[in-house]
Protein backbone atom coordinates (compact mmCIF):
# COMPACT_ATOMS: atom_id res chain seq x y z
CA UNK A 1 0.00 0.00 0.00
CA UNK A 2 1.10 3.31 -1.04
CA UNK A 3 2.15 5.83 2.39
CA UNK A 4 2.33 9.53 1.86
CA UNK A 5 5.04 10.93 4.86
CA UNK A 6 5.32 13.91 4.79
CA UNK A 7 8.51 16.19 6.67
CA UNK A 8 9.46 19.39 7.63
CA UNK A 9 12.39 21.06 9.30
CA UNK A 10 11.98 22.74 12.65
CA UNK A 11 13.22 26.08 13.92
CA UNK A 12 15.06 27.24 10.89
CA UNK A 13 14.22 30.93 11.68
CA UNK A 14 16.08 30.97 15.51
CA UNK A 15 19.27 29.08 13.61
CA UNK A 16 19.57 31.67 11.06
CA UNK A 17 19.86 34.11 13.82
CA UNK A 18 22.05 32.59 15.70
CA UNK A 19 24.59 33.65 13.22
CA UNK A 20 27.31 36.03 14.18
CA UNK A 21 28.22 39.76 12.50
CA UNK A 22 29.66 37.90 9.74
CA UNK A 23 27.81 37.98 6.24
CA UNK A 24 29.16 34.58 4.91
CA UNK A 25 27.82 33.22 8.76
CA UNK A 26 23.95 34.15 7.77
CA UNK A 27 24.52 32.99 4.10
CA UNK A 28 26.22 29.89 5.08
CA UNK A 29 22.92 29.07 7.85
CA UNK A 30 20.28 29.49 4.70
CA UNK A 31 22.15 27.85 2.33
CA UNK A 32 22.80 24.68 5.09
CA UNK A 33 19.04 24.29 5.76
CA UNK A 34 18.11 24.25 2.28
CA UNK A 35 20.79 22.01 1.58
CA UNK A 36 18.93 19.33 4.31
CA UNK A 37 15.73 20.18 3.14
CA UNK A 38 16.40 18.82 -0.30
CA UNK A 39 19.11 15.96 0.61
CA UNK A 40 17.50 14.35 3.81
CA UNK A 41 14.42 13.04 1.52
CA UNK A 42 16.57 12.24 -1.19
CA UNK A 43 19.21 10.33 0.93
CA UNK A 44 16.19 8.72 2.71
CA UNK A 45 14.65 7.18 -0.66
CA UNK A 46 18.34 5.53 -1.75
CA UNK A 47 18.46 3.99 2.18
CA UNK A 48 14.89 2.54 1.52
CA UNK A 49 15.93 1.26 -2.39
CA UNK A 50 13.48 3.58 -3.58
CA UNK A 51 12.92 5.69 -7.04
CA UNK A 52 13.77 9.08 -6.93
CA UNK A 53 10.66 9.17 -8.27
CA UNK A 54 8.74 9.30 -5.43
CA UNK A 55 10.04 12.36 -3.90
CA UNK A 56 6.94 14.63 -4.66
CA UNK A 57 8.34 17.69 -3.64
CA UNK A 58 10.61 19.24 -1.44
CA UNK A 59 12.05 22.70 -0.36
CA UNK A 60 11.35 25.34 1.70
CA UNK A 61 12.56 23.38 4.81
CA UNK A 62 10.03 20.61 3.97
CA UNK A 63 9.36 17.51 2.09
CA UNK A 64 6.66 15.32 0.50
CA UNK A 65 7.88 11.54 -0.49
CA UNK A 66 5.50 8.23 -1.48
CA UNK A 67 6.81 5.23 0.56
CA UNK A 68 5.37 1.82 0.81
CA UNK A 69 3.77 0.50 4.19
CA UNK A 70 6.67 -2.09 4.48
CA UNK A 71 9.58 0.81 4.43
CA UNK A 72 7.58 2.87 6.82
CA UNK A 73 9.42 1.34 10.19
CA UNK A 74 12.86 1.85 8.08
CA UNK A 75 11.98 5.55 7.51
CA UNK A 76 10.77 6.12 10.94
CA UNK A 77 14.17 4.72 12.16
CA UNK A 78 16.08 7.04 9.45
CA UNK A 79 14.29 10.17 10.10
CA UNK A 80 15.18 9.65 14.27
CA UNK A 81 18.54 9.34 13.38
CA UNK A 82 18.64 12.22 11.56
CA UNK A 83 16.96 14.60 14.08
CA UNK A 84 19.12 13.56 16.77
CA UNK A 85 22.14 14.21 15.42
CA UNK A 86 20.86 17.29 13.62
CA UNK A 87 19.56 18.46 17.16
CA UNK A 88 22.99 17.37 18.69
CA UNK A 89 25.18 19.29 16.01
CA UNK A 90 22.99 22.45 15.99
CA UNK A 91 22.63 22.95 20.02
CA UNK A 92 19.15 22.09 19.27
CA UNK A 93 18.48 24.49 17.54
CA UNK A 94 17.52 22.38 14.39
CA UNK A 95 15.37 19.35 14.80
CA UNK A 96 13.01 17.21 12.21
CA UNK A 97 9.16 16.50 12.44
CA UNK A 98 6.94 14.10 10.43
CA UNK A 99 3.76 11.88 9.89
CA UNK A 100 2.95 9.26 7.35
CA UNK A 101 -0.22 8.35 6.31
CA UNK A 102 -2.24 5.46 3.82
CA UNK A 103 -3.19 6.66 0.33
CA UNK A 104 -7.05 6.16 0.91
CA UNK A 105 -9.64 8.48 0.27
CA UNK A 106 -9.28 11.43 -1.41
CA UNK A 107 -6.31 14.27 -1.58
CA UNK A 108 -8.39 16.68 0.93
CA UNK A 109 -8.76 14.07 3.41
CA UNK A 110 -5.03 12.69 3.17
CA UNK A 111 -3.63 16.15 3.53
CA UNK A 112 -6.37 16.72 6.47
CA UNK A 113 -4.51 13.51 8.03
CA UNK A 114 -1.22 14.43 7.57
CA UNK A 115 -1.60 17.95 8.95
CA UNK A 116 -3.33 16.39 11.93
CA UNK A 117 0.03 14.38 12.13
CA UNK A 118 1.95 16.57 12.24
CA UNK A 119 0.36 18.81 14.86
CA UNK A 120 -0.27 16.09 17.07
CA UNK A 121 3.87 14.76 17.14
CA UNK A 122 5.18 18.21 16.31
CA UNK A 123 7.06 18.07 19.35
CA UNK A 124 7.28 14.57 20.47
CA UNK A 125 8.62 12.46 17.42
CA UNK A 126 11.64 14.76 17.55
CA UNK A 127 13.35 11.82 19.51
CA UNK A 128 13.09 8.20 19.63
CA UNK A 129 11.00 7.45 22.51
CA UNK A 130 13.38 5.09 24.07
CA UNK A 131 15.94 8.11 23.57
CA UNK A 132 13.52 10.67 25.13
CA UNK A 133 15.01 10.70 28.93
CA UNK A 134 18.46 9.93 27.66
CA UNK A 135 20.82 11.95 29.60
CA UNK A 136 21.67 15.31 28.03
CA UNK A 137 24.98 15.50 26.04
CA UNK A 138 27.57 18.78 26.24
CA UNK A 139 26.87 20.80 22.98
CA UNK A 140 30.03 20.23 20.19
CA UNK A 141 31.34 23.48 18.91
CA UNK A 142 29.55 24.75 16.54
CA UNK A 143 30.85 24.77 13.21
CA UNK A 144 31.95 27.26 10.94
CA UNK A 145 28.83 27.60 8.54
CA UNK A 146 30.40 30.11 6.56
CA UNK A 147 32.72 27.54 4.90
CA UNK A 148 30.05 26.51 3.10
CA UNK A 149 28.75 29.45 1.41
CA UNK A 150 32.46 29.97 0.85
CA UNK A 151 32.46 26.39 -0.80
CA UNK A 152 29.80 27.44 -3.62
CA UNK A 153 29.08 26.03 -6.04
CA UNK A 154 30.70 22.68 -4.90
CA UNK A 155 28.49 22.41 -1.53
CA UNK A 156 25.23 22.20 -3.79
CA UNK A 157 26.40 18.23 -3.93
CA UNK A 158 26.93 17.36 -0.56
CA UNK A 159 24.14 15.05 1.21
CA UNK A 160 23.26 14.36 4.39
CA UNK A 161 25.21 11.57 5.68
CA UNK A 162 25.43 12.02 9.99
CA UNK A 163 28.94 12.47 10.28
CA UNK A 164 31.56 14.99 10.19
CA UNK A 165 30.75 18.34 11.55
CA UNK A 166 28.14 19.17 8.92
CA UNK A 167 26.51 15.89 8.75
CA UNK A 168 27.00 16.25 5.22
CA UNK A 169 29.74 14.54 2.59
CA UNK A 170 30.68 14.97 -1.22
CA UNK A 171 28.96 13.92 -4.17
CA UNK A 172 25.87 13.04 -5.73
CA UNK A 173 23.92 15.42 -7.96
CA UNK A 174 23.92 19.00 -7.48
CA UNK A 175 20.41 19.89 -5.72
CA UNK A 176 18.53 22.53 -7.36
CA UNK A 177 18.63 25.31 -5.57
CA UNK A 178 19.94 28.95 -6.92
CA UNK A 179 23.30 29.91 -5.34
CA UNK A 180 24.03 33.03 -6.67
CA UNK A 181 27.22 35.08 -4.92
CA UNK A 182 28.79 37.91 -6.24
CA UNK A 183 32.19 37.84 -6.29
CA UNK A 184 34.94 40.22 -4.24
CA UNK A 185 37.49 42.48 -6.13
CA UNK A 186 39.50 41.74 -3.02
CA UNK A 187 40.36 38.03 -3.71
CA UNK A 188 38.83 34.91 -4.52
CA UNK A 189 35.39 34.45 -2.56
CA UNK A 190 32.07 35.98 -2.28
CA UNK A 191 31.63 39.67 -1.53
CA UNK A 192 30.77 41.51 1.25
CA UNK A 193 28.17 43.46 2.61
CA UNK A 194 30.44 46.80 2.30
CA UNK A 195 31.16 45.57 -1.56
CA UNK A 196 27.21 45.51 -1.90
CA UNK A 197 27.47 49.05 -0.79
CA UNK A 198 30.59 50.10 -2.55
CA UNK A 199 29.06 49.65 -5.78
CA UNK A 200 25.80 51.32 -5.32
CA UNK A 201 24.57 54.30 -7.93
CA UNK A 202 24.44 57.29 -5.38
CA UNK A 203 24.88 56.60 -1.19
CA UNK A 204 26.71 53.72 -0.85
CA UNK A 205 24.10 51.79 1.06
CA UNK A 206 22.98 47.87 0.90
CA UNK A 207 20.28 45.69 2.20
CA UNK A 208 18.02 42.78 1.98
CA UNK A 209 15.22 42.26 -0.61
CA UNK A 210 12.36 39.63 0.65
CA UNK A 211 9.66 37.77 -1.27
CA UNK A 212 6.81 35.79 -0.49
CA UNK A 213 4.00 34.52 -2.06
CA UNK A 214 0.51 35.62 -1.10
CA UNK A 215 -1.79 33.17 0.32
CA UNK A 216 0.08 30.10 -0.42
CA UNK A 217 -0.92 27.78 1.65
CA UNK A 218 -4.54 28.57 0.89
CA UNK A 219 -3.36 27.64 -2.68
CA UNK A 220 -2.21 24.15 -1.96
CA UNK A 221 -5.53 23.50 0.29
CA UNK A 222 -7.20 24.08 -3.24
CA UNK A 223 -5.76 21.44 -4.68
CA UNK A 224 -7.85 18.59 -5.08
CA UNK A 225 -5.72 15.81 -6.02
CA UNK A 226 -1.85 14.60 -5.59
CA UNK A 227 -1.26 15.47 -8.94
CA UNK A 228 -2.40 19.14 -9.06
CA UNK A 229 -0.83 19.08 -5.13
CA UNK A 230 2.39 18.08 -6.79
CA UNK A 231 2.30 20.14 -9.72
CA UNK A 232 1.72 23.46 -8.33
CA UNK A 233 4.26 22.75 -5.75
CA UNK A 234 6.85 22.03 -8.76
CA UNK A 235 5.69 25.01 -10.19
CA UNK A 236 6.94 27.70 -7.15
CA UNK A 237 9.78 25.91 -6.08
CA UNK A 238 11.04 25.92 -9.75
CA UNK A 239 10.53 29.20 -10.68
CA UNK A 240 12.00 30.65 -7.34
CA UNK A 241 15.36 28.35 -7.99
CA UNK A 242 15.21 28.83 -11.84
CA UNK A 243 14.41 32.75 -12.32
CA UNK A 244 16.45 34.00 -9.12
CA UNK A 245 19.32 32.58 -10.78
CA UNK A 246 18.98 33.86 -14.45
CA UNK A 247 18.13 36.90 -12.93
CA UNK A 248 21.20 37.30 -10.80
CA UNK A 249 23.30 36.35 -13.93
CA UNK A 250 21.92 39.61 -16.11
CA UNK A 251 24.73 42.25 -16.18
CA UNK A 252 22.67 44.77 -13.64
CA UNK A 253 22.53 42.39 -10.97
CA UNK A 254 25.62 39.68 -11.04
CA UNK A 255 28.01 41.74 -9.14
CA UNK A 256 25.70 43.45 -6.80
CA UNK A 257 23.25 40.69 -5.71
CA UNK A 258 23.91 37.77 -3.65
CA UNK A 259 21.37 34.85 -2.74
CA UNK A 260 20.41 34.14 0.81
CA UNK A 261 17.69 31.34 -0.14
CA UNK A 262 15.08 30.03 -2.12
CA UNK A 263 12.37 28.47 -0.82
CA UNK A 264 9.05 26.55 -2.34
CA UNK A 265 7.41 30.35 -2.07
CA UNK A 266 9.77 32.84 -1.63
CA UNK A 267 13.33 34.11 -1.55
CA UNK A 268 15.60 36.72 -0.01
CA UNK A 269 19.28 38.18 -1.36
CA UNK A 270 21.28 40.60 -0.32
CA UNK A 271 23.49 43.47 -2.13
CA UNK A 272 23.36 47.30 -3.26
CA UNK A 273 19.94 49.58 -2.44
CA UNK A 274 19.57 50.50 -6.25
CA UNK A 275 19.84 46.58 -7.50
CA UNK A 276 17.19 45.08 -5.03
CA UNK A 277 14.70 47.84 -6.31
CA UNK A 278 15.43 46.96 -10.08
CA UNK A 279 15.49 43.34 -9.09
CA UNK A 280 12.23 43.58 -7.31
CA UNK A 281 10.49 44.85 -10.27
CA UNK A 282 11.61 41.92 -12.28
CA UNK A 283 10.88 39.24 -9.78
CA UNK A 284 7.21 40.76 -9.92
CA UNK A 285 6.95 41.31 -13.64
CA UNK A 286 8.24 37.42 -14.07
CA UNK A 287 6.14 35.86 -11.67
CA UNK A 288 2.73 37.61 -12.70
CA UNK A 289 3.68 36.94 -16.32
CA UNK A 290 4.09 32.93 -14.67
CA UNK A 291 1.17 32.67 -12.61
CA UNK A 292 -0.96 33.98 -15.10
CA UNK A 293 0.05 31.39 -17.61
CA UNK A 294 0.55 27.74 -15.48
CA UNK A 295 -2.63 29.28 -12.74
CA UNK A 296 -4.86 30.54 -15.36
CA UNK A 297 -7.16 27.21 -14.75
CA UNK A 298 -6.99 27.48 -10.78
CA UNK A 299 -10.08 29.69 -9.84
CA UNK A 300 -9.42 32.66 -7.02
CA UNK A 301 -6.57 34.68 -6.80
CA UNK A 302 -4.84 32.81 -4.00
CA UNK A 303 -1.25 31.96 -4.98
CA UNK A 304 -1.25 34.46 -7.82
CA UNK A 305 0.64 37.22 -6.65
CA UNK A 306 3.93 37.65 -4.69
CA UNK A 307 4.48 40.74 -1.98
CA UNK A 308 7.93 41.91 -0.87
CA UNK A 309 10.38 44.15 1.19
CA UNK A 310 13.10 45.85 1.32
CA UNK A 311 15.27 46.59 4.42
CA UNK A 312 18.51 48.85 4.05
CA UNK A 313 21.11 48.58 6.73
CA UNK A 314 20.86 51.87 8.66
CA UNK A 315 25.16 52.34 9.01
CA UNK A 316 28.24 51.07 8.44
CA UNK A 317 28.81 47.37 10.17
CA UNK A 318 25.14 46.79 10.78
CA UNK A 319 24.39 43.03 11.74
CA UNK A 320 23.11 41.39 8.67
CA UNK A 321 20.99 39.63 11.14
CA UNK A 322 19.11 42.55 11.87
CA UNK A 323 18.91 43.75 8.21
CA UNK A 324 17.31 40.16 7.45
CA UNK A 325 14.91 40.16 10.23
CA UNK A 326 14.15 44.28 9.52
CA UNK A 327 12.94 42.72 5.62
CA UNK A 328 10.96 40.01 7.36
CA UNK A 329 9.15 41.95 9.87
CA UNK A 330 8.44 44.64 6.79
CA UNK A 331 7.31 42.28 4.72
CA UNK A 332 4.64 40.91 7.33
CA UNK A 333 3.26 44.49 7.29
CA UNK A 334 2.98 44.56 3.81
CA UNK A 335 1.27 41.25 3.70
CA UNK A 336 -0.88 42.23 6.44
CA UNK A 337 -2.07 45.45 4.64
CA UNK A 338 -3.26 43.59 1.48
CA UNK A 339 -1.55 41.35 -1.48
CA UNK A 340 0.04 42.19 -4.01
CA UNK A 341 1.91 44.80 -2.88
CA UNK A 342 5.88 45.92 -1.64
CA UNK A 343 7.47 47.64 1.54
CA UNK A 344 10.04 50.25 0.60
CA UNK A 345 11.35 53.13 2.36
CA UNK A 346 8.67 52.29 5.30
CA UNK A 347 5.86 52.62 2.89
CA UNK A 348 4.01 50.26 1.72
CA UNK A 349 2.56 50.49 -2.16
CA UNK A 350 1.13 48.36 -4.91
CA UNK A 351 3.24 47.89 -7.64
CA UNK A 352 1.49 50.01 -9.96
CA UNK A 353 1.97 52.68 -7.42
CA UNK A 354 5.43 51.67 -7.40
CA UNK A 355 6.07 51.71 -10.87
CA UNK A 356 4.88 55.30 -10.81
CA UNK A 357 7.23 55.94 -8.18
CA UNK A 358 9.54 55.05 -10.70
CA UNK A 359 8.56 57.55 -13.20
CA UNK A 360 8.64 60.26 -10.26
CA UNK A 361 12.30 59.76 -9.52
CA UNK A 362 13.40 59.80 -13.24
CA UNK A 363 11.71 62.87 -13.20
CA UNK A 364 13.63 64.43 -10.42
CA UNK A 365 17.16 63.15 -11.04
CA UNK A 366 16.41 64.62 -14.78
CA UNK A 367 15.99 67.66 -13.05
CA UNK A 368 19.19 67.87 -11.79
CA UNK A 369 21.34 65.54 -14.07
CA UNK A 370 20.09 67.02 -17.43
CA UNK A 371 18.53 70.72 -16.33
CA UNK A 372 21.22 71.89 -13.55
CA UNK A 373 18.59 72.19 -11.20
CA UNK A 374 20.15 71.93 -7.85
CA UNK A 375 19.72 68.94 -5.43
CA UNK A 376 18.64 71.82 -2.39
CA UNK A 377 15.13 70.83 -4.08
CA UNK A 378 15.14 67.24 -2.70
CA UNK A 379 15.87 68.33 0.56
CA UNK A 380 12.99 71.13 0.52
CA UNK A 381 10.94 68.18 -0.64
CA UNK A 382 11.52 66.13 2.49
CA UNK A 383 11.45 68.69 4.57
CA UNK A 384 7.85 69.31 3.94
CA UNK A 385 6.84 66.23 4.45
CA UNK A 386 8.55 65.44 7.65
CA UNK A 387 6.59 68.42 8.88
CA UNK A 388 2.94 67.02 7.68
CA UNK A 389 3.79 63.62 8.74
CA UNK A 390 4.17 64.18 12.27
CA UNK A 391 0.91 63.04 14.40
CA UNK A 392 1.07 66.66 16.71
CA UNK A 393 1.94 69.31 14.71
CA UNK A 394 3.64 72.40 15.93
CA UNK A 395 1.57 75.97 15.26
CA UNK A 396 4.01 77.11 13.10
CA UNK A 397 4.16 73.64 11.02
CA UNK A 398 0.82 73.69 10.92
CA UNK A 399 0.55 77.55 9.60
CA UNK A 400 2.86 76.60 6.69
CA UNK A 401 0.80 73.77 5.94
CA UNK A 402 -2.02 75.84 5.60
CA UNK A 403 0.03 78.39 3.68
CA UNK A 404 0.89 76.12 0.31
CA UNK A 405 1.69 79.47 -1.58
CA UNK A 406 5.11 79.25 0.86
CA UNK A 407 6.01 76.07 -0.49
CA UNK A 408 5.51 76.35 -4.07
CA UNK A 409 7.89 80.22 -3.64
CA UNK A 410 10.72 78.45 -1.66
CA UNK A 411 10.41 75.55 -4.35
CA UNK A 412 10.46 77.72 -7.17
CA UNK A 413 13.74 79.19 -5.98
CA UNK A 414 15.04 75.89 -5.96
CA UNK A 415 13.68 74.62 -9.34
CA UNK A 416 15.58 77.05 -11.46
CA UNK A 417 17.42 76.14 -14.88
CA UNK A 418 19.13 78.30 -17.15
CA UNK A 419 18.88 76.32 -19.98
CA UNK A 420 16.43 74.88 -22.66
CA UNK A 421 13.62 76.52 -20.52
CA UNK A 422 10.56 75.48 -22.41
CA UNK A 423 11.84 71.17 -21.99
CA UNK A 424 12.53 72.27 -18.36
CA UNK A 425 9.18 74.12 -17.17
CA UNK A 426 7.21 71.22 -18.84
CA UNK A 427 9.57 68.74 -16.89
CA UNK A 428 9.14 70.84 -13.55
CA UNK A 429 5.29 70.95 -14.10
CA UNK A 430 4.74 67.32 -14.72
CA UNK A 431 6.04 67.02 -11.05
CA UNK A 432 4.81 69.38 -9.27
CA UNK A 433 1.88 67.91 -10.47
CA UNK A 434 2.56 64.84 -8.64
CA UNK A 435 2.53 66.32 -5.23
CA UNK A 436 0.19 69.33 -5.64
CA UNK A 437 -2.39 67.43 -7.87
CA UNK A 438 -5.58 69.43 -9.48
CA UNK A 439 -6.40 71.78 -5.53
CA UNK A 440 -3.26 74.42 -5.80
CA UNK A 441 -4.24 75.69 -2.14
CA UNK A 442 -3.46 71.94 -0.33
CA UNK A 443 -0.30 70.33 -1.13
CA UNK A 444 0.12 66.78 -0.02
CA UNK A 445 2.67 64.30 -1.34
CA UNK A 446 1.49 60.92 -2.15
CA UNK A 447 3.11 57.43 -0.52
CA UNK A 448 4.25 56.84 -4.75
CA UNK A 449 5.79 60.52 -4.29
CA UNK A 450 7.51 59.79 -1.14
CA UNK A 451 9.17 56.40 -2.00
CA UNK A 452 10.21 58.54 -5.07
CA UNK A 453 11.32 61.34 -3.00
CA UNK A 454 13.57 58.85 -1.12
CA UNK A 455 14.96 57.20 -4.32
CA UNK A 456 15.98 59.62 -5.76
CA UNK A 457 18.09 61.27 -2.55
CA UNK A 458 19.43 57.71 -2.11
CA UNK A 459 20.19 58.08 -6.28
CA UNK A 460 22.07 61.96 -5.64
CA UNK A 461 24.03 61.39 -2.66
CA UNK A 462 27.65 60.02 -2.85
Amino acid sequence: MQVFLQGKLLGIDPFVKQAGEGFADLAGRCLYASILAESVPRVLLDRLGLSRQLLGSSGAGQFLVVLTDESLPAAHEFLVDVTTKLQAATGGALRLAWAATENLGGWTDVRKRLQEGMARWRGLNALDAAAAFAPLTEAPEPPEYAQIFRDLPESLQLKWSGEGPFLLEAGGEALPLANHAALSEAGPGAAEPAEFAARAAGRPVWGVLRGDVDQFEARLRRCATIEEHLQVSMFYRQFFSGEVQVLCSQGEFWQKVTVLYTGGDDFAVAGAWDALLGFAREMERLFKMSAEEFLKDYAGPEGKTLSMAISLAPGDGASPVAVLSEAGQRLEVAKSAGRDLIDVFGRTLDWKNFTEAAEIRGMMTRLVEEFGCSPQFLGELGAFYRETDRVLQSKAARARQERPWRFHRRLTRVLESPVRQKEFQKARNALLAEFMGRRQGHVKLRPAGRVALEWARLAQEA
